[in-house]
């Protein structure tokens, strides 16, 4: 993802996460991954609809928990919007056949992208959402 600096945006609003996925897809090339690090709540499927909805992905974007992985191919690129939660490691990621995904051409989002961090390449872009003050977010991306 060239396009994107190190930076922390901050995150008033669901308008603000929207502003971010979206401009997050308009970046994104095939091949891109944007590993998403925060605690429960703090925005990582909510800012993976918004990456979803700025790559044209038609299909209703929700949380892979019990699956680990969700493909979409509806949009400019294939969506993979992974969570990791359940794994132990990144060798747990590559056991289930995940390069089949990172290999496709498609972009690949991680929620709980620390667990499996070992694994991923050096030019993923990592977004740490972190809670603010009030029903503020913070977006580092890193």
């Amino acid at each position: 993802m060239k396009d994107f600096k190190r930076e922390t945006i901050q995150l008033n609003s669901e308008a603000d996460t929207r502003i971010l996925g979206l401009r997050i897809a308009e970046a994104a090339e095939p091949g891109d991954i944007i590993a998403l690090i925060g605690d429960l709540g703090t925005g990582k499927t909510a800012l993976t609809k918004y990456i979803a909805e700025g790559l044209g992905v038609t299909e209703e974007v929700i949380s892979p928990t019990f699956t680990i992985v969700k493909e979409y191919r509806s949009g400019r690129l294939p969506l993979f919007h992974f969570d990791v939660y359940r794994l132990g490691s990144g060798e747990e990621l590559l056991d289930i056949g995940a390069e089949d995904y990172l290999e496709d051409g498609g972009v690949s989002v991680i929620e709980w992208a620390d667990i499996v961090a070992d694994v991923l390449p050096a030019d993923s872009l990592v977004i740490r959402l972190e809670y603010g003050s009030g029903n503020t977010r913070t977006a580092d991306i890193l």
